[in-house]
């Protein structure tokens, strides 16, 4: 029989249903291989964006939704969604209240042991998508181009035998604008944690996974699931650790003994599934070849 992990949070962002980018199907066996007890979706599960434009929704993309029912069903999953700015048409609903294990809101706040975590999407402080829609979509349409041409360029790589290449990560991080409004967005939403009285804020939005410290302040991002396939869990002793994607979950169901759990204090890992250590944080990866920097 397969193993799997029992985690008391999970916190997923940025999925882009609707879209080509989105990996839909890996998500999905994100959620069937790992269970939870709360299960937070913190904003741009589905993009609004792209469904009114060229979009398409596809069986995959209600795959996912089948996984998290089955999550409510079998596990007693709660599900929290919170609004993002892809899925802004949810304004028009939330809050919404459906039965005792699934809700719409803007944000939320967890209490994780005697700590407390403001949880928003995080474009609150995305003065573009807040102020700016016009330029918001124009950039969408940029991101969306460019995530065309990078799986152009690396299947490319893949015929020549190249490792895979990520033309939106290595961008952002040599643009120095880019690198400057993902610094300044990190403090505003620590001090917005800090503000409501909390012990640090949980958010997406900028597609960068991360988990570091803001003085005594903690500041976490679950990434995405267009590039980074990432994820926040939360152990049962209160711990939080990324958890990234591996291929290995699409052979767990073949493999008896199979265990992919391997953050903080939590079980082994498999040997062969690649694995980094960043600033005291397991950190596991979905192909020896990707890389996701903070």
């Amino acid at each position: 029989m397969k193993q799997s992990t029992h985690f008391r949070t999970i916190v997923i962002s940025d999925v882009h249903l609707g879209t080509s980018g989105s990996k839909a199907k890996e998500v999905t066996d994100f959620l069937k291989y790992y269970s939870c007890q709360k299960l937070i979706l913190n904003g741009d599960i589905i993009d609004g964006w792209q469904l009114r434009r060229s979009g398409k929704w596809k069986k995959k993309h209600t795959a996912f939704w089948r996984a998290v029912l089955k999550a409510m069903d079998k596990h007693d999953t709660k599900v929290i969604y919170l609004r993002g700015n892809h899925d802004d048409f949810l304004d028009q609903i939330m809050p919404l209240k459906v039965g005792g294990h699934f809700s719409i809101r803007k944000d939320y706040v967890l209490t994780s042991g005697p700590k407390k975590y403001y949880i928003t999407h995080g474009d609150v402080f995305d003065t573009v998508t807040s102020q700016m829609k016009w330029l918001a979509y124009l950039g969408d349409i940029g991101y969306t181009f460019l995530l065309w041409l990078n799986k152009v360029y690396n299947n490319y790589r893949a015929w020549r035998g190249l490792a895979y290449y990520s033309l939106s990560q290595q961008i952002k991080h040599k643009v120095k604008q880019a690198v400057s409004y993902i610094s300044d967005f990190e403090e505003k939403l620590t001090e917005l944690a800090k503000a409501r009285n909390c012990d640090g804020v949980i958010c997406g939005h900028i597609h960068q996974p991360a988990i570091r410290s803001f003085g005594d302040l903690t500041y976490m991002n679950s990434g995405d699931w267009v590039e980074s396939m990432s994820a926040l869990v939360e152990d049962h002793e209160g711990k939080w650790s990324l958890l990234y994607y591996t291929s290995e979950l699409e052979k767990a169901e073949a493999q008896p003994d199979f265990n992919l759990a391997g953050s903080y204090d939590l079980p082994p890992i498999s040997p062969e599934m690649p694995l980094r250590r960043i600033n005291g944080y397991n950190r596991h990866y979905a192909d020896p070849h990707q890389t996701v920097e903070e």
